[in-house]
């Protein structure tokens, strides 16, 4: 089987537990306000055999000793489930295990749930807390997402949560309160992590001749988020 990858990262710290080997593919199902990838949203890298993917990460084994492993991002890296499958079982024997960096945004095929169902962990992007906000921001299906969110309860998946902050969308206490109102449909997660909204890959939509719906918008202050973060600590305590 084949996929099309996008790049790759080699100890990233950012991408889940111990040191981490990050395999980012293209193809998304949304199309989000504040992504800063959108070169991934369509095919872009090369295509990799699973064979030939499963040989480059056992070159990385001897770093995961300590609870590392690899990542699988994107783009959407549930839009290749089948493939991710394949390669953890070749994987499997290694003792080399998975996490998942995805939005949620896919239909619980048979394939989806056996790569959720086998990573050891789910960082899970929490957008936007209603349909609405949903919708306008990320052009996708909120049912979609929340019945994602829905089996990794029901399994008892651990989960971190994340969610982008960007100045005058969701900058406010206020705002938490909603996504907090929408987590409290789930188990209790074992993170909630807010990422500041930056600019660093506003040049790839004009590199790409892209739309920018948020080309005014500053970036996320610093001081600011440790705020929120302290305020979603707080009420998660």
């Amino acid at each position: 089987m084949k996929a099309d990858l996008h790049s790759f990262e080699s100890l990233a710290a950012l991408d889940g537990e111990g040191v981490r080997y990050a395999v980012f593919f293209t193809g998304c199902p949304l199309r989000c306000a504040c992504c800063h990838n959108p070169d991934t949203w369509h095919p872009s890298g090369r295509e990799y055999e699973s064979e030939e993917l499963a040989r480059k990460l056992r070159r990385y084994r001897p770093y995961f000793r300590n609870g590392g492993g690899i990542t699988f991002s994107g783009g959407e890296p549930l839009l290749h489930a089948a493939y991710i499958n394949e390669v953890a079982a070749l994987l499997r024997d290694d003792g080399i295990g998975y996490a998942l960096d995805t939005s949620g945004a896919v239909p619980l095929t048979d394939a989806v749930r056996q790569a959720v169902d086998g990573a050891d962990l789910v960082l899970l992007d929490l957008k936007y807390p209603n349909a609405k906000q949903y919708a306008d921001y990320t052009k996708g299906d909120f049912d979609v997402f929340c019945r994602f969110a829905d089996y990794l309860s029901e399994t008892r998946k651990r989960v971190w949560y994340r969610t982008v902050i960007i100045p005058g969308v969701n900058d406010s206490e206020e705002a938490l309160d909603g996504y907090l109102s929408l987590l409290s449909r789930w188990n209790r997660p074992e993170k909630y992590e807010l990422l500041a909204f930056h600019t660093m890959g506003f040049y790839k939509y004009e590199k790409l001749g892209m739309e920018n719906p948020l080309r005014d918008t500053p970036p996320m202050d610093a001081v600011r988020l440790q705020e929120l973060q302290a305020y979603l600590d707080r009420r998660l305590a």
